[in-house]
């Protein structure tokens, strides 16, 4: 099996709770039945329940019904008709993170709510990159949580990527300064910073998030070179609250989509993609250290449809 076909079914399973929804409620509405406004009326609906968002639903069942009102339909062409316009949606925001080789190390700044699956998410882009024979480093950023701390230096030893770690409580900027420092001395690659994510008091988290770029760019006036939020796609229309957050708090360069297993809740990314028009670098699928991987369009828009 190759490693594309691979991911393609971690992606097809991962999606099935949202595909179910759509593809059997589709089948539902579309057993020989004729395309009126009741019916339309009904895929709209659905659509909004799948989280694509109340606007997304209603531009694609206008431009699906534009040509087909009054005929026959059968649920695979509605399937297939509205997977090529998801896929529209997506293409301009499929961005997987590209590494400027000129930026040594590049860092990469992690940004998103605690619970969101940063810690996660950063130890499987760190073995994506020690895939490709690249030197990473993490920085254990989010220092109030032990939990995260712990965490990402098990995410360390699996990787064979170092860690670095302070006090419980310490300064993050200045953990994360020390890392780029130590990062640039020892030619590492790419530079990963794991950071808090304590929503409840907005102003400390923008203090620190905007400290820590401050700082870090004393090393290197362009870093971060890229900043992710990392999204769970579990929340739902919450997400949306998040990228308008985390927009105002820090410069966010992409999203990384994490835990569409566990959720229906799928389309929650079509509506994210054309509302921000944000990059979507990554998405993740599991649990396993194969199930984050770079976004594809038309990959995603087929297996939310169940094709």
């Amino acid at each position: 099996m190759t490693e594309k076909t691979g991911w393609l079914a971690r992606l097809r399973g991962g999606l099935t709770r949202s595909s179910a929804k759509i593809s059997d409620g589709i089948t539902g509405l579309f057993t020989k039945r004729r395309l009126d406004a009741a019916v339309l009326e009904e895929l709209e609906e659905l659509l909004i329940t799948a989280d694509l968002g109340p606007s997304v639903a209603a531009r694609l069942v206008a431009d699906f019904g534009k040509n087909r009102f009054g005929k026959e339909i059968e649920d695979q062409e509605v399937k297939e008709a509205l997977a090529a316009q998801i896929e529209a949606i997506l293409e301009p925001c499929a961005k997987p993170l590209a590494r400027d080789a000129s930026k040594q190390p590049f860092v990469v700044l992690m940004v998103g709510v605690n619970g969101a699956g940063k810690t996660t998410t950063i130890g499987k882009m760190a073995h994506l990159f020690r895939a490709q024979n690249l030197k990473v480093m993490m920085v254990a950023g989010d220092t109030f949580r032990a939990a995260a701390v712990s965490q990402l230096q098990v995410w360390g030893e699996r990787t064979g990527c170092e860690v670095i770690a302070g006090a419980a409580g310490s300064d993050a900027a200045a953990l994360a300064y020390q890392a780029l420092e130590k990062a640039k001395r020892e030619d590492v690659d790419i530079l990963l910073i794991d950071t808090a994510g304590r929503l409840h008091n907005k102003a400390d988290l923008m203090q620190e998030l905007s400290k820590i770029s401050r700082v870090i760019k004393k090393v290197d006036a362009q870093a971060p070179h890229a900043t992710l939020l990392v999204l769970d796609a579990t929340t739902g229309q919450n997400a949306h609250a998040q990228v308008e957050v985390f927009r105002d708090l820090t410069t966010v360069t992409g999203l990384v989509l994490t835990k569409l297993d566990g959720s229906a809740k799928g389309g929650v990314l079509v509506a994210l993609a054309d509302r921000f028009k944000l990059p979507i670098n990554a998405i993740g699928v599991g649990e396993g250290i194969e199930d984050l991987q770079p976004f594809d369009a038309a990959d995603f828009a087929r297996s939310l449809m169940g094709n």
